[in-house]
């Protein structure tokens, strides 16, 4: 089925099932992925998937019902139609909320995700090519036993349409990339990844300094792997942009989400410590914390104009000065807890609802430069990438494994040290913040597989952050 007769259904199903209910809205949903592996500078896969359907939402006396389907026919749609219709009207008798009009606005735009080349002008002779040199560039010694680099390619275009009038459409390019060097003696094996998760095309492939990052890659292997032991004690921390990623999701996303607070993930993805009369007044963090949801931040992997039910994303402050201000919840869940919240209602694919997801929660940057927090510290580390984490379903205490260590002493790094871990409580964490890099250390870092929701929906996040300088934390090393 091409394209225009698939819009063409679209307009024809809406006219047909607007006047059967209250309103009704059309989610279409098409994705294309390519996924390639070298390993050893050999092809380990590759894959190509295209995924397409119809979310349709319908409102029948103040309650939402769902059905999905990928039969894009008018018949098909209308099959999806009257099992939705059906749905609401069955549970409306029974609704935990009343919705109105105002959690499905009538928005009406377009977004392209940026790019210098589309990743349609990535042939797969090119991108192998690519991926093999990087390869046999992180291959830096004989006592690096494994290599792997590994892209996925996604194109993904979403439409909307509703009988109240919304009608706007989306369009994405998106790039994982991974390499990984595994270095290997007969004592120890350590490992070092590099990669990112972007909006962007195929210029992230064809940049230049691609194989001198992957030798870099496999030259920090070979340094782990000659490394002492981290040490165990209390003392001040220094986090790199892409561990920090991983610290906001996990101890500022994840509690902060509206659905958590109200109890609906309590089953699954787990429930938070922050209670609604928190916000507004509860200190967060230190005065040098300032949290933003900025999902118009151009380039960033969760970057969109409207989420999933048509609300247009803009920038807010979740923490300012330390304080907690705002969670992430979409309009139902703003109606719900009558508190604010912000455009974040969001659906991994056509046949799942939109929840209340993280896009992207990044932390701004400060005044320090990098060097000025190394000189600071008296008795240190720093950590870099992370390798394992936990924290508990109230996303209270936490512990984190890291690849990249480095410690400080008298204010300035003197060795490398493997295994790194830090443990803490989140907000006795974020209140120790004695420092926040200034602009020149700000890096982006994204994920596509933020996992939550019942049925599962694996969705992509990013997180930007400076280096950020905490103190009396404790570390210890691992094996």
């Amino acid at each position: 089925m091409t394209r225009s007769t698939i819009s063409a259904n679209f307009t024809t199903s809406l006219k047909e099932f607007k006047n059967q209910v209250d309103w009704v809205g059309l989610r279409f949903y098409s994705e294309k992925t390519n996924q390639h592996t070298i390993r050893n500078e050999h092809p380990e896969s590759h894959s190509s998937k295209r995924d397409q359907g119809v979310m349709i939402e319908v409102m029948v006396d103040g309650h939402l019902g769902y059905a999905a389907t990928s039969n894009l026919t008018p018949e098909g749609m209308k099959h999806a139609f009257n099992k939705a219709k059906e749905l609401s009207t069955q549970a409306s008798r029974v609704k935990a909320a009343e919705f109105t009009l105002d959690q499905r606005p009538s928005s009406r735009g377009n977004f392209q995700s940026p790019y210098l080349h589309r990743l349609s002008t990535l042939e797969t002779a090119e991108t192998v090519d690519i991926l093999m040199k990087a390869s046999k560039a992180l291959k830096v010694s004989d006592k690096i036993v494994s290599r792997e680099a590994y892209v996925m390619l996604t194109e993904t275009e979403i439409q909307y349409l509703s009988s109240s009038g919304a009608e706007w459409s989306q369009n994405f390019d998106l790039v994982t990339t991974l390499f990984r060097a595994t270095a290997e003696d007969d004592k120890d094996t350590q490992m070092r990844n590099m990669g990112n998760s972007i909006q962007a095309g195929a210029e992230v492939l064809r940049d230049p300094q691609l194989l001198d990052l992957c030798r870099l890659n496999g030259e920090e292997a070979l340094e782990l792997l000659a490394a002492p032991n981290c040490p165990t004690g209390t003392m001040d921390l220094l986090i790199a942009p892409d561990q920090m990623q991983l610290q906001i999701h996990e101890s500022i996303g994840h509690p902060l989400e509206l659905d958590r607070i109200l109890g609906d993930e309590r089953n699954f993805a787990g429930w938070s410590f922050i209670k609604p009369e928190n916000f507004g007044h509860l200190q967060y963090g230190s005065h040098l914390l300032n949290v933003v949801f900025d999902p118009s931040e151009q380039g960033q992997f969760a970057s969109y104009a409207f989420d999933d039910v048509g609300n247009p994303a803009t920038r807010e402050y979740l923490i300012k000065n330390g304080k907690l201000l705002r969670g992430l919840g979409g309009l139902e869940s703003q109606k719900r807890l009558g508190i604010p919240g912000v455009a974040n209602q969001r659906a991994s694919s056509w046949n799942r609802a939109p929840i209340d997801r993280m896009a992207n929660i990044n932390v701004e940057p400060g005044t320090a430069t990098l060097d000025e927090m190394i000189k600071s510290v008296k008795h240190g580390i720093v950590m870099k990438t992370n390798k394992s984490w936990s924290i508990d379903d109230y996303r209270n205490k936490f512990q984190f494994g890291c690849e990249y260590g480095q410690l400080i002493e008298d204010g300035e790094i003197t060795q490398t040290v493997k295994n790194p871990n830090y443990r803490g409580r989140t907000l006795q964490f974020w209140n120790s913040l004695k420092a926040v890099g200034n602009a020149q250390t700000y890096e982006n870092h994204g994920s596509p597989y933020c996992g939550k929701g019942e049925p599962s929906q694996i969705i992509r996040v990013a997180h930007s952050s400076p280096y950020c300088l905490f103190s009396n934390i404790e570390v210890f090393g691992g094996v």
